[in-house]
């Protein structure tokens, strides 16, 4: 039987969009803390968030090279299970974060374009959970709203379970995972209205698409 696709709703800023997140059935929500991002949320609001969430469901800190001891903080402060790290973290940085800050995990973070290279991500096997792969734009760490061409992953040998980002809407994922079969999708502009404010509608289709992937990929064995 064909592996679920998990579902990440990332740039979570208020309580509604979380709860609807949960209603929808996602499995993960996202708070980014990033101070020049739209989506930016300050950690005192996000344990709030957090503290009211039901069992299983987990919540991922998004970093772009912040200090470590600061993301050790955040981390234990909102109860975060995951730390994604969007920047130019080394795989020591990322070692450090993983055997300090137990029990959150590491999913590093890649920008992906025609000249990126399999041996980008071998360092990372040891320290990461999974690799997230977003689209490249210069001088944006993430959250571009854009695709990028999936058929770069193939040769990218990735050793560890792959969560694809990038311009991911009701529109697209479905054959998103049916091209990639990735471990799971993160979307965010992709169900938003404006910056950091989600639209339940596109939600919920966005994960009835994902339903309707799984249920390719089992039907083709």
């Amino acid at each position: 039987m064909a592996a679920r696709t998990r579902v990440k709703m990332c740039g979570i800023t208020n309580r509604y969009d979380a709860e609807e997140g949960v209603r929808a059935g996602v499995d993960a929500l996202g708070f980014i803390f990033v101070d020049e991002s739209p989506r930016h949320i300050l950690p005192e609001n996000a344990r709030e968030i957090i503290a009211d969430l039901p069992p299983f469901v987990d919540c991922v800190g998004v970093f772009v090279d912040r200090d470590p001891q600061e993301i050790e903080e955040i981390i234990a402060y909102c109860g975060l299970s995951y730390a994604q790290l969007h920047g130019n973290e080394d795989p020591k940085y990322c070692e450090r974060l993983a055997h300090r800050a137990a029990p959150c995990k590491v999913i590093k973070a890649f920008r992906v374009s025609g000249e990126t290279e399999a041996d980008l991500f071998t360092p990372y096997n040891e320290m990461a959970q999974g690799f997230l792969l977003d689209t490249y734009s210069k001088g944006i760490a993430g959250g571009t709203g854009m695709v990028f061409d999936w058929r770069i992953i193939s040769r990218l040998q990735l050793q560890l379970p792959l969560i694809l980002a990038g311009g991911l809407d009701p529109e697209n994922v479905r054959e998103a995972i049916k091209l990639v079969r990735p471990f799971g999708v993160d979307v965010n502009s992709g169900v938003e209205r404006a910056p950091g404010i989600k639209d339940v509608d596109k939600l919920h289709a966005f994960m009835e698409q994902v339903r309707l992937a799984d249920q390719d990929k089992a039907l083709e064995g």
